[in-house]
Parts: C-alpha cells; structure tokens; sequence
C-alpha cells in the first residue's frame, strides 16, 4: 500500500499538474502554430516562389527516368518512390520559428506585467547600499534582505530600523 500512496502523492503534486497543464497548452498552441504556418504563411509565400504549398517539394531518391505525371508528394509515395520531403522540413522549420517567436513574445509580455504589477503595488525595493540578500541567522538559507519572516524555517527576523543598511 505504501507505493499506491507514494504514487497518490507524487501524482497530485502542484508541479505535476502544472506540467501537465503546461503540456497540454503546449500542444493546443502548436496545433494553432501549424495551422498558421500551412494555412495561412504558406500558400501565399508559395505563390510568390512559384509552388502550390512547400509541402510539395521534394526530391525522389530511387527513380531511375522521371515521371513527370508525379508532382505531389502524395502521388510520389503512392508510386512507392523513395523521397527527401525537403518541403514538409521548410514547413516545420517555419513552425518552429513561429511557436519560438510567440513564447518570446508572451514571455516577454509576463516579465512586463509582473514588472508593472510589482511596481503599483509595492514591491518592497532595496534601498540604496542594501544588499539583495542575507543569511537567516537559525537556518542559515539565503533570504531577501529586508524579510522579517524566514521563508525557510518560518522564524521571525529582528525588523530592520530606520537608518541600518549597508552598514551592517
């Protein structure tokens, strides 16, 4: 029984279900990127080289004459040809990029937010000569310096008065 709990335990964890979470938006926004790369950037960037879609570029491996009725990559592994899908490669490259782009951006937009939000509403800022962190003198983990209370060990911290900074 002790495993089954173990398990319990280990399954309904915060950070599992963040994982999971995460993966599961992870797969529902790469879907969007795709779509956005085939259906939306492709055709026109095709139109522009010439090509229906880059989905369709591809190189055959064991013809020996070519067979100019196959033009689609479809049609060639119908035919049983070996091929070099250059094209579905440029497509998931395109893909990569986007999916890179969009969590930069989103990213970005968070740190801002959280930037701005800490800002309104008061995150405390060192003072000038402040260092960023101390020692907990029970526990000895590494604190912000201006904690009146330990994260670690929960033991309350002598307050700082006014005027004590650099100095001490």
């Amino acid at each position: 029984m002790g495993v089954i709990s173990d398990f319990k335990k280990f399954a309904l964890r915060g950070n599992l279900m963040d994982m999971a979470v995460g993966f599961t938006v992870g797969a529902a926004f790469t879907s969007v990127a795709k779509s956005l790369v085939s259906d939306v950037i492709m055709p026109p960037l095709g139109y522009v080289l010439g090509s229906s879609d880059f989905s369709d570029l591809f190189l055959v491996l064991n013809q020996k004459e070519t067979d100019p009725s196959i033009t689609t990559l479809a049609q060639a592994q119908a035919a049983g040809l070996t091929t070099i899908n250059y094209g579905l490669f440029i497509n998931n490259i395109i893909s990569f990029l986007l999916v890179a782009f969009a969590m930069f951006l989103l990213i970005r937009m968070v740190n801002q937010l959280d930037k701005r939000l800490e800002d309104t509403f008061g995150g405390q800022k060192p003072e000038p000569g402040d260092p960023e962190n101390k020692k907990c003198p029970y526990c000895l983990s590494t604190i912000p310096y201006r904690a009146t209370r330990c994260a670690h060990c929960t033991a309350e911290l002598p307050a700082l008065e006014a005027g004590q900074g650099a100095a001490t």
